[in-house]
């Protein structure tokens, strides 16, 4: 059972306000940040598995439709993806390795739900999970691998025309939760097409 799968992240929510404020503080103080305001680094928990939140898990088996884990609790999709991993017999994804499965990671601790498969840290399954970037990088500096510039690489449609993960909170804000659960059904069937181009199995 091959799993392809991709996350939507976004910034902390209102349950960690006072934390992520008291952090600003002291980013401000040190002087040396690049984020010129509260809300820019707000934004930035986005990327951050400690106060960040996942919106929803996109995820299609093998060649089947993808499907979206989406819930108004956090802690629900988290428990129905560990659920899903315990059958896997390897996991696919775009940058995974060093974003999707950490943050995964991060907030399953929050959340307190234990994680079916080590799939981070020194102990982890790697010959379980194919992260297609670095299979295309190579572990070189000079690579480029954005899904948007493999799509144009390998002549398919992009998943990234008019959402990509720069405007996900804006559309979250504007409650276009369809919008983005579709644009992450997108980037599911986009990185299985670059699995099948990288590893010939066309």
């Amino acid at each position: 059972m091959k799993l392809f799968f991709d996350i939507e992240t976004l910034p902390a929510g209102k349950e960690s306000e006072q934390a992520v404020k008291h952090l600003y503080q002291k980013y401000r103080q040190k002087g040396s940040g690049t984020l010129k305001n509260y809300n820019e680094f707000l934004r930035a928990t986005s990327f951050d598995g400690a106060f960040g939140r996942i919106f929803c898990i996109g995820y299609a088996i093998n060649n089947s439709v993808p499907q979206v884990l989406y819930s108004a609790r956090e802690k629900e999709i988290l428990i129905q993806f560990w659920q899903l991993a315990q059958n896997a017999k390897l996991f696919i994804g775009h940058n995974i390795i060093d974003f999707d499965l950490p943050f995964i990671f991060q907030r399953s601790v929050i959340h307190k739900v234990k994680p079916s498969r080590a799939l981070v840290g020194s102990n982890c399954e790697k010959d379980a999970v194919f992260d297609t970037y670095k299979q295309w990088t190579s572990g070189s500096s000079c690579a480029k691998g954005g899904l948007d510039r493999l799509a144009l690489a390998f002549n398919e449609p992009s998943s990234k025309t008019e959402l990509d993960g720069s405007k996900v909170y804006n559309y979250y804000l504007n409650k276009k939760y369809k919008e983005i659960i579709d644009y992450c059904k997108k980037d599911v069937v986009l990185t299985r097409k670059i699995y099948e181009r990288i590893t010939f199995a066309y």
